[in-house]
């Protein structure tokens, strides 16, 4: 049964490790699944986000913790955590999103879905980011750091786009959307 245990864990450590590829082939689905001004500006927010929290990186050069599994030892620095501020821009602006902002027409109308989206994006968030320190990629400090950035980061993004940018958004919307329904 130990060993049962072992193995799960190692695959779910996989799959926490490689939440990057999961999270830009949901965004990636959701664009061309709604065709939504709004999720492309969410989208960049999150590539934002992702680039600057590495030119963050490239100011502070703060090593990573060393390697002590029989992984290799990844050579960027690690103040702050990437993963923990691009997953925490995640893990703020979708609920943020799902609480204030109406839904876009493609998504399903029941106030379910809602809560459903919050429910998985919220412990997903805090998953990946956990997992940063388990896997030995970064300290503690190092994904605190990067999750105050990244909430940070979703918080400015969202207000942006409520106080102004989405009437834009509606716009290019609107124009755009005769050619690509």
């Amino acid at each position: 049964m130990c060993g049962d245990s072992r193995s799960s864990r190692k695959y779910v450590f996989f799959f926490l490790d490689r939440a990057n590829y999961v999270m830009v082939a949901l965004t990636a689905s959701a664009i061309l699944y709604t065709h939504s001004v709004g999720v492309v500006y969410f989208c960049a927010g999150a590539v934002a986000c992702t680039v600057s929290v590495k030119c963050v990186k490239q100011i502070l050069r703060q090593a990573r913790p060393v390697q002590t599994t029989n992984r290799e030892q990844k050579q960027s620095f690690g103040m702050p955590s990437t993963h923990s501020a691009a997953i925490t821009f995640f893990g703020t602006y979708i609920p943020l999103a799902c609480t204030w902002l109406p839904l876009h027409t493609s998504f399903p109308k029941s106030p379910l879905f809602r809560c459903l989206v919050v429910l998985v994006t919220v412990p997903w968030t805090v998953a990946v980011a956990r997992s940063r320190i388990l896997l030995g990629h970064h300290t503690a400090p190092q994904v605190i750091v990067g999750c105050v950035y990244g909430f940070s980061f979703a918080c400015i993004w969202f207000w942006l786009w409520v106080h102004g940018l989405n009437d834009w958004g509606q716009r290019v919307e609107r124009y755009f959307g005769v050619y690509i329904r």
